[in-house]
């Protein structure tokens, strides 16, 4: 049995009938929450541009592979330090003990942003756009809250002629008889919060908010659902020594009808320089630990890439692992930072 086949019957395996539809597993969340939570619309000084691509189970024709570009900014927003060159000191570690002095909370201000997806297995291409805005405020004087919202499409597309069908019955009641593309557009908003300071942040997120259905045919219950999906999210940043930081985090993953997935994921980082981490997913299907390193190449660039290994899928054995890289741009970073001070 070929990996090509192997895939479909693990797709079909699952349920293509009547599924409630996941988002995409980022290992790097920890470099862009935003992806997840839009209340991160605007947190920094700049305007932050992110391009992503995820290989998952190298090696298996037709397999899930990610795609998305983000882009997100502050409207407005006033930050204490008056020039270019008043916070960054030569030769200290940018996010040092003066960082942790010196950090003050957010002044009111607007963020906005866009995602542009595209989500693809097998024969399913799931494309989607979504505008985001978010408002942050100051509760306290190191501590900042941030709400935001997200709203948009996305585009169901099922290419029957792509399908290599092996033993399985290609009359499949769930996408119908037609043997071209089918496709179904639905609406999706979601909706976040993100409380943050100099050495904590905490969020929590849903998405899929309007509940809905994917058919590609008009009778019986067949189709992809849209469900809300929930995700909690945290981490705390301790300085060790002069020049390294760790951070440890967690993301909680739920859907209705699904088993919870917990990732937790841990950062060591040089300065503003280089970092490495590890993460390992806990789930009964998609289990799995990662090597993570990245690097900020100036500060108007960054690049980060991980290589996950599977535990716990049943396709593990005909898999290789899964490669994902985020490329990062700082734009209008008049502050010179080379890396992100409330996300890190």
């Amino acid at each position: 049995m070929n990996k090509l086949k192997i895939l479909i019957a693990f797709i079909f395996g699952c349920g293509i009938a009547a599924q409630a539809q996941q988002k995409p597993y980022y290992t790097q969340y920890i470099l862009n929450n935003y992806i997840l939570n839009p209340a991160l619309s605007g947190i920094e000084n700049y305007t932050d541009l992110k391009l992503s691509y995820r290989d998952q189970w190298a090696g298996i024709n037709g397999a899930p592979q990610t795609t998305y570009m983000s882009v997100q900014g502050p409207i407005n927003k006033q930050d204490y330090r008056t020039t270019p060159t008043s916070f960054q000191i030569p030769g200290e570690n940018p996010r040092g003990e003066a960082y942790w002095e010196d950090y003050t909370a957010a002044q009111p201000h607007s963020g906005i942003g866009m995602i542009i997806l595209d989500d693809k297995t097998g024969y399913i291409d799931r494309t989607s756009v979504y505008g985001t805005y978010a408002y942050h405020m100051g509760i306290s004087a190191r501590t900042s809250l941030a709400l935001g919202f997200m709203g948009g499409f996305t585009n169901v597309s099922l290419d029957r002629s792509k399908i290599d069908w092996a033993t399985l019955d290609p009359n499949d009641p769930a996408i119908g008889y037609n043997n071209g593309e089918l496709k179904k557009l639905t609406p999706e908003v979601g909706a976040g919060l993100w409380l943050y300071s100099r050495d904590y942040f905490i969020g929590a997120s849903v998405l899929n908010i309007i509940p809905g259905k994917a058919k590609f045919v008009e009778s019986g219950d067949y189709g992809s659902d849209f469900v809300p999906q929930y995700f909690l999210t945290g981490g705390y940043r301790m300085l060790i020594g002069g020049d390294m930081s760790l951070l440890p985090s967690v993301l909680i993953q739920a859907v209705p009808s699904e088993p919870v997935q917990v990732h937790v994921n841990v950062k060591l980082q040089y300065m503003d320089l280089v970092w490495f981490g590890g993460s390992y997913r806990f789930s009964d299907l998609l289990g799995g630990y990662a090597a993570m390193a990245g690097v900020n190449i100036s500060n108007t660039f960054n690049v980060g890439y991980a290589y996950d290994l599977s535990t716990t899928s049943r396709l593990q054995t005909y898999t290789g692992g899964t490669n994902e890289i985020i490329i990062g741009f700082l734009i209008n970073n008049k502050y010179g930072d080379t890396c992100p001070r409330n996300v890190w």
